[in-house]
């Protein structure tokens, strides 16, 4: 009988272990996926348990996605100025000694020297932008854009409205027109079509044309 007891008791404590060690584990393990939240999936990169050559994601990525991330713990600065004598478990404050009283506010006065009032810097530090009007306005006139404009729709169109048709035929009952230079009563000048140099027997000083001899 007692050692059936004994034995029922052994197992029960086994199994007690064993429950507080899976526990234990779960709890290791709910506290790394929360520390190591930033490796989880997103919908553009797949994480490191989330591997594309696997048919279902890793159990620990799934941990991920229904786990918090960790907050971040403000570590508590060590004032240089407490004594190890009142570190003890036993104080929550260190002794204070001294019994001088707090020093007064300081109060806004102005300062001393040739320096401007407050209320008038700030009022020209934010006072509103006034730009002239240089710079408001535009760096082309109305005249020069329409100048502008004008000279690129001359440079756009023709310059004349009769198409050239490069046929034989088509020119046959047009009626020649003669230039102006050409159709003056003075006739056209020889210059250039019999001649390259301008005669004026008038002032010759002698009847023939004088030669060079070399």
């Amino acid at each position: 009988y007692y050692r059936n007891e004994l034995q029922e008791y052994t197992e029960m404590k086994e199994n007690e272990e064993k429950r507080k060690d899976l526990e234990k584990k779960e709890k290791e393990k709910k506290y790394q996926a929360r520390k190591m939240h930033y490796l989880l999936s997103t919908e553009q990169i797949a994480g490191i348990y989330n591997s594309p050559f696997r048919k279902s994601p890793d159990p620990m990525e799934l941990l991920l996605r229904n786990s918090k991330p960790l907050s971040h713990r403000r570590q508590q600065m060590k004032s240089p100025f407490t004594s190890e004598l009142y570190d003890w478990p036993t104080c929550t404050r260190p002794l204070i000694l001294s019994t001088e009283q707090p020093l007064p506010p300081i109060g806004r006065q102005k300062p001393q020297g040739p320096f401007r009032d407050t209320a008038e810097v700030l009022r020209q530090r934010y006072k509103p932008l006034e730009p002239t009007l240089r710079v408001a306005a535009s760096i082309n006139s109305p005249l020069e854009k329409a100048r502008e404009e004008m000279k690129k729709e001359e440079w756009r169109n023709r310059i004349h409205d009769n198409e050239f048709l490069p046929f034989s035929s088509y020119h046959k009952n047009e009626k020649y027109d003669p230039s102006i230079h050409r159709s003056g009563k003075y006739g056209q000048e020889t210059y250039g079509t019999k001649h390259f140099r301008e005669v004026q027997p008038e002032k010759w000083v002698a009847d023939k044309v004088s030669h060079s001899i070399f």
